[in-house]
């Protein structure tokens, strides 16, 4: 069975980079699908999460690319989890098909999650438009919603991108415990301020 790893973090935390480094070519690197969605509706002209299936876009393309990676060794740049994160930070419902990822999802990756330490700083792009200060905020949404799913948060410190991908490696190199068991999850939250992922 494939071994999927799912790596996260903060907004501007660097997981990208390092991603982009990952020296093994027999480690699959799914992408990110949240930025793209993004991207491609601001080259249309319009404001992504005032899209009513800003949501549905995103999880339709991270089911399209979990579903693609084929190889014994996988690393998701985020997950369907991410976007939970992203729906309660946003104070946006659920919509149905997020339910339905996230249930699907459960058990199709390693139950630790390589979570990305922030760098002390964030370089802006069209598509990241979020303060420092909230960027954590909504990076610590996302290890609330890892831990709520039973995921185990491991730590990637904000050393260089090469040295951050060397790191990623090592994570299949350890003995795993089974993959998390299903929970409840919780209702999103409300009032939370608008961002993008990474």
């Amino acid at each position: 069975m494939p071994r999927r790893v799912i790596v996260t973090g903060a907004p501007g935390s660097g997981k990208t980079a390092a991603l982009n480094l990952v020296p093994d070519n027999d480690i699959e690197v799914v992408t990110e699908a949240a930025t793209d969605v993004n991207q491609d509706l601001l080259d249309a002209g319009l404001v992504p999460h005032e899209q009513p299936d800003f949501l549905d876009r995103i999880v339709a393309l991270q089911r399209a690319r979990r579903l693609g990676a084929t190889a014994a060794r996988q690393l998701h740049d985020r997950s369907v989890f991410c976007t939970l994160a992203l729906a309660r930070y946003q104070g946006a419902p659920v919509p149905r098909e997020l339910w339905s990822e996230l249930e699907a999802a459960q058990g199709w990756f390693e139950p630790e999650v390589m979570f990305f330490q922030p760098l002390g700083f964030l370089t802006p792009t069209p598509v990241r438009r979020i303060s420092y200060a909230d960027a954590q905020r909504f990076g610590q949404l996302h290890r609330e919603v890892y831990a709520e799913y039973g995921f185990t948060v491991v730590d990637v410190p904000p050393h260089s991108a090469q040295r951050r991908a060397t790191d990623l490696v090592r994570a299949f190199s350890e003995r795993r415990s089974p993959a998390p068991a299903t929970v409840e999850p919780r209702a999103p939250e409300r009032g939370r301020k608008r961002t993008t992922e990474d």
